[in-house]
């Protein structure tokens, strides 16, 4: 089981509200697994009650087969990046690392690794108060690596972080989960998930919704569709309704037709003696899959109702969980980490 997150029914309440709700699902190693969600559906929730921040109402998170608490060492065995993470604004960067490296046992050569390895070690010297959010966010992503740890839990990790810094965050994640490590990483961009997660993790009111590849994912819930390109959309769509396709206009003027193939399009329009400027096939967004799953957003013509429909996989790997965190109070909170690029935005507010 090793390198292993085990989310076995885990459930949190808080008075009345329920934030998880019976949640289960298991994070492998060697692969980035996307854990995706709605505003408030408890994927923060979940991964604090997994990293021993907030208490469970009911159930297990589980890290190598034992709670967060019972880990020894937990810098070296997992390092996570959370929203609730802050550094002492009058440290510099290199003393924030260097105590938490020495609080747990580590050389202080490793400092001097991540700093580098995340792109702040020009600035190493500089008070964290004077970081954008950016370096911030590197800054704690640095202090998930102090440790070397194999499992990885990043919330939200491109917060702040200007398009360079993206590339850079994808980049890494999946060197980390190539080297076998375990990498569960939550994001409300669903364009870079669709970059950077091998496998999906999706929460909705607290509950599962999927736990699939991010193909499969996307295969489950959506629907391609032909793009038609033609001076005469009005007289194709009635061609195509006729036939019994699924069509409608889009805002820039071309036909979505769904549920047929090109071919058939192709073979309608000539029959009808209509001119067509292009045809073709087109993949559905993992974007649009997870709008139609959850419900967030108008679904195509034929994508019927945005029902909680369960999809799964048999995704199997292997990895493993990074945790860096430290404060001065004592305590296990995560720290970010950010480095010096000129189109990061300034700390003190979370987009």
């Amino acid at each position: 089981m090793g390198r292993v997150i085990d989310i076995q029914n885990l459930s949190k309440r808080y008075g009345d509200t329920v934030a998880v709700d019976g949640l289960s699902f298991t994070v492998r190693p060697g692969r980035v697994t996307g854990f995706l969600g709605p505003n408030g559906a408890g994927k923060s929730t979940t991964m604090r009650m997994a990293l021993g921040l907030d208490h469970p109402t009911g159930g297990r998170a589980l890290i190598d087969g034992r709670r967060y608490r019972e880990l020894a060492d937990p810098l070296r065995r997992v390092g996570a990046v959370l929203e609730a993470g802050e550094v002492h604004p009058g440290r510099s960067a290199y003393g924030h690392l260097l105590w938490m490296a020495r609080s747990n046992r580590i050389p202080a050569s490793r400092v001097r690794e991540v700093l580098e390895l995340v792109g702040l070690e020009k600035v190493a010297r500089r008070r964290v108060r004077g970081f954008s959010l950016g370096m911030t966010q590197r800054l704690g992503i640095a202090a998930a690596l102090l440790g070397d740890p194999p499992v990885l839990l990043l919330d939200e990790p491109v917060n702040g972080l200007d398009p360079e810094g993206v590339r850079w965050i994808r980049n890494l994640m999946r060197g980390l989960a190539a080297e076998g490590r375990t990498v569960f990483v939550s994001s409300h961009l669903m364009g870079e998930m669709a970059l950077t997660a091998d496998h999906l993790v999706v929460i909705g009111r607290g509950r599962l919704l999927a736990d699939t590849s991010t193909r499969e994912f996307i295969e489950a819930n959506s629907h391609s569709r032909v793009r038609i390109r033609t001076p005469e959309p009005e007289r194709m769509r009635r061609a195509l309704a006729a036939a019994g396709v699924r069509v409608r206009q889009a805002a820039d003027g071309t036909l979505e037709a769904y549920g047929t193939e090109a071919a058939r399009v192709g073979d309608l329009a000539a029959a009808s003696g209509l001119a067509v400027h292009g045809i073709g096939m087109e993949t559905a967004s993992l974007e649009e899959a997870f709008m139609r799953l959850t419900g967030e957003g108008t679904a195509a013509p034929d994508s019927g109702d945005g029902a909680d429909h369960r999809a799964t996989g048999s995704d199997t790997g292997d990895g493993a969980d990074h945790r860096a965190t430290g404060s001065d109070t004592g305590d296990r909170a995560d720290h970010r980490a950010a480095g010096p690029r000129s189109g990061e935005r300034r700390a003190g507010r979370r987009g």
